[in-house]
């Protein structure tokens, strides 16, 4: 479901290679969702609710209970922790390369592409901000609960909707590092946060018809582009708004890295590009052993669009093959054919015949016109 593969790979900037690498991991990323949305579904509206009304989930499938019952004791029997390092870089700044590279250095990381895998933390959002705030018709920060991150043994955070909390998780954990990852100038920034905004809106709106956790998953991009935009409309309209205002947006994001650089002191915060690679981070985090594989790059723009195309062509390519079967199916009972056995024989028996008729009444007109007429005769006679 995410981005890791290949995120090691290192191409030169505007390479084929590049280009190649982003439109394989796309393609792979968003081929692998519709078969994760697919088995969510099956087992959140079919096989549960089944489970539930007959009792047999124990005798049946009890591997399936046991593996509820152990995310719900993982998410439960576990004490809070602090958090030690929160990437507050707004989203398209690097922040899943972050991840990964936080990860690598031993540090358990969510970020935002984990919330419908998780759904306690989802619901947590869900229930303290995202639906108050469409309740209210205004998009509001309020509190979330951060111990509910870190009972699942997270230690790090990067990317929205985290990262607008800085002022909150650096008076709750007090000796929490900041990581601000930010792009060449915000031109770029703004370009990339389109990209991606106008790619998953969409999808995520569509799949919320059928998946709960991907409903959940619309909500808050409705809330955070409000936040973003400065424009509740964002929230309060029935149906998701794709464009983005840029120069409140870009506002947004100049705002939010200077009122960072204010409030965190400095010996807290790493200003950082995920150009710069690991040796920025490993200094900030005390951490000697420093990798020295590439640094991780991936989810790119350019692989994002890519990933809801394939994403959106898999279910599609399947429906038509469901449909091809059937039409097959049926069309061989009612002709005793195969679709393309009757195909044959147009071409190798009706088709012929066709022409030869044609061809024919062609050549000899008057004959045809004189065996209509003859044909007539006899009937009018008898």
């Amino acid at each position: 479901m995410s981005m890791r593969r290949g995120a090691t790979s290192n191409f030169a900037s505007g390479s084929w290679q590049e280009l190649v690498h982003d439109v394989y991991i796309g393609t792979i990323t968003g081929a692998s969702h519709f078969p994760y949305f697919l088995k969510t579904w099956t087992v959140e509206y079919i096989l549960l609710p089944f489970l539930q009304i007959t009792r047999l989930s124990s005798v049946l499938f009890p591997s399936l209970v046991q593996d509820q019952q152990a995310i719900s004791d993982q998410s439960q029997s576990h004490q809070p922790k602090d958090l030690k390092v929160v990437g507050i870089g707004f989203g398209r700044t690097g922040t899943y390369s972050l991840t990964l590279a936080l990860e690598e250095l031993g540090y358990p990381t969510l970020h935002t592409q984990h919330l419908y895998e998780n759904k306690d933390i989802q619901q947590m959002w869900s229930d303290l901000i995202f639906n108050p705030s469409l309740a209210k018709g205004r998009a509001e920060l309020g509190t979330p609960d951060f111990d509910v991150i870190t009972r699942h043994g997270y230690e790090a955070t990067t990317d929205f909707p985290m990262a607008l909390y800085y002022d909150q998780i650096h008076e709750r954990y007090p000796d929490c590092k900041f990581i601000l990852t930010t792009r060449d100038n915000s031109e770029k920034w703004f370009k990339s946060w389109d990209t991606l905004t106008k790619t998953i809106t969409a999808p995520t709106y569509y799949g919320g018809w059928f998946i709960s956790g991907v409903r959940h998953y619309s909500v808050y991009l409705r809330w955070l582009f409000a936040v973003v935009n400065k424009d509740d409309s964002f929230l309060t309209s029935n149906r998701p708004k794709m464009l983005q205002y840029k120069q409140a947006a870009v506002d947004s994001y100049e705002t939010h890295n200077q009122r960072v650089r204010e409030l965190i002191p400095s010996h807290q915060l790493l200003d950082y590009s995920v150009k710069q690679g690991w040796q920025p981070i490993c200094d900030f985090l005390e951490i000697a052993d420093c990798p020295t594989t590439p640094f991780p790059k991936t989810n790119s723009a350019r692989s994002v669009q890519v990933q809801a195309v394939s994403g959106a062509l898999v279910p599609l390519i399947l429906v038509l093959f469901c449909v091809f079967t059937l039409f097959t199916r049926v069309f061989q009972f009612a002709t005793g054919m195969t679709p393309l056995s009757w195909l044959q024989f147009q071409r190798d028996v009706a088709l012929p015949r066709m022409v030869n008729r044609v061809f024919l009444n062609a050549k000899h007109p008057q004959d045809h016109h004189e065996h209509s007429v003859s044909k007539a005769g006899k009937v009018k006679s008898s």
